[in-house]
């Protein structure tokens, strides 16, 4: 035997799995519907599964809103402008000569009446020439008599044909001309004497003096444009503003008619009212750069609450509506139906009603056509309606003694002036309207 190994032959590898036979298209059909039954069934369970745990949907809740009742009472029709406080006179004391000043008689800010004495100007130079004038009208004064004398003779000697008729004509107009030379001294007296009363300076209105413009020892004259002392009138004053010409009609309807127009007048920040008065001017040309006329109202001011050129707000009460439509002014809403309000229906839904809006004090709104008296309308929570909501009137909380008290004034005038309401000032509810309607009633 050999020691040579014996190779065993390797094994032979496994044939290649079998190809599956091509779908037949009747088994391609079969496949397809499969796949569609499969995605109906899930489709159909989704559904279901959605549908099973969908909440049953119930009616949106009402809202809760503030409502209150349109009621009749007055309003008073104002028109709301700035205004300046114009003294009825400011007075600038200018020196009438020139001098010296030797002394002034005022304190600064002292109340002065008129006559009452404000500066001294030296008057010796006057006082010389006036006695030079009184000496020149003397010498005339001789001159003339003495020509008269001399003419009397005159005449005399022409009866008697004893001079020349040249010589009477001659001394006739001498007697003339000294009778116009003594009225020239009489006025230079005059003259003269006027200078010394301008050298005592005196307040030519009552008022109030400001500061001191000049100190003694100056040399002033009369074209100083700085003058002696500045004199405003405190009491009365004036108030000046302008309305626009759209307001002038009704204005001049009730001026023509006689009417005193009462004017309120605020402080520049509306928070107070400090002074009335009634209107009295109105200036005869309208302003075209700015369409507006110029009204001047008269205050009496005996408190002195207005300082000269102090910038205010004025309000001019045209006249007052009687028994006017009224609800409160956060009620009435402006929007693509024009002006409108939220009308509650008999079955606690709101409507949008429009409206025809009048004058405004703030406060309440005159509702000039669109509404009647006793209507409700919504006043608060607003923002979240829309037409046919439904709404829960809130409940009226009870109201306190200063409540009551502000809801039976309404509606007010003493409002800051213009149409927005004054600082503070609530959207009243059904309960303040109630006591509006009874106060106005």
């Amino acid at each position: 035997m050999s020691d040579v190994p014996q190779t065993q032959p390797s094994p032979e590898p496994p044939p290649p799995p079998a190809a599956p036979p091509p779908l037949t298209p009747k088994r391609r059909r079969r496949v397809t519907l499969i796949l569609a039954i499969v995605v109906i069934v899930l489709i159909a369970l989704v559904i279901v599964h959605v549908v099973r745990n969908k909440k049953p949907e119930h009616g949106a809740a009402p809202q809760v809103v503030t409502v209150a009742a349109a009621t009749l009472g007055p309003m008073p029709v104002t028109l709301s402008a700035l205004g300046t406080v114009t003294p009825i006179a400011t007075i600038t004391v200018l020196p009438q000569i020139s001098g010296y000043l030797t002394e002034v008689g005022y304190k600064e800010g002292q109340d002065v009446v008129k006559g009452q004495f404000l500066a001294q100007i030296d008057p010796r130079q006057y006082e010389i020439s006036k006695e030079q004038a009184l000496a020149q009208l003397a010498k005339d004064q001789a001159l003339l008599a003495q020509a008269r004398a001399d003419l009397a003779r005159y005449t005399q000697l022409k009866e008697k044909q004893s001079i020349a008729e040249q010589t009477y004509t001659d001394q006739k107009f001498l007697v003339m001309q000294y009778e116009a030379a003594v009225q020239a001294d009489k006025a230079n007296v005059r003259l003269f004497e006027l200078d010394l009363i301008y050298c005592r300076i005196t307040a030519p209105v009552s008022g109030r003096v400001g500061l001191r413009l000049v100190d003694p020892g100056n040399y002033v004259t009369s074209t100083s444009s700085t003058g002696i002392a500045v004199i405003t009138t405190m009491k009365p004053t004036t108030v000046q503003f302008a309305i626009p010409q759209t307001a002038l009609g009704s204005v001049l309807e009730r001026v023509n008619a006689g009417a005193k127009l009462p004017v309120s007048v605020y402080s520049s920040d509306n928070t107070r009212q400090i002074a009335t008065g009634t209107l009295f001017a109105l200036s005869n040309q309208m302003a075209t750069a700015t369409g507006t006329v110029t009204l001047r109202a008269s205050v009496p001011n005996d408190d002195e609450a207005l300082f000269p050129n102090e910038f205010v707000n004025v309000k001019l009460l045209v006249d007052t509506l009687r028994n006017a439509v009224l609800v409160p002014t956060p009620a009435v809403q402006t929007g693509a139906p024009g002006d409108y309000v939220y009308l509650v229906n008999a079955d606690n839904t709101v409507s949008v009603h429009k409206v025809t809006l009048g004058p405004s004090d703030g406060r309440y709104t005159v509702i000039a056509a669109g509404l009647q008296a006793g209507q409700h309308v919504v006043t608060d929570g607003l923002d979240r309606l829309n037409d046919g909501a439904k709404i829960q009137p809130a409940v009226p909380r009870p109201a306190t003694h200063a409540g009551a008290a502000g809801a039976g004034s309404a509606p007010h005038h003493d409002n800051a002036p213009g149409t927005a309401s004054a600082p503070g000032a609530t959207a009243p509810n059904a309960s303040d309207a109630s006591a509006a309607a009874s106060q106005a009633g």
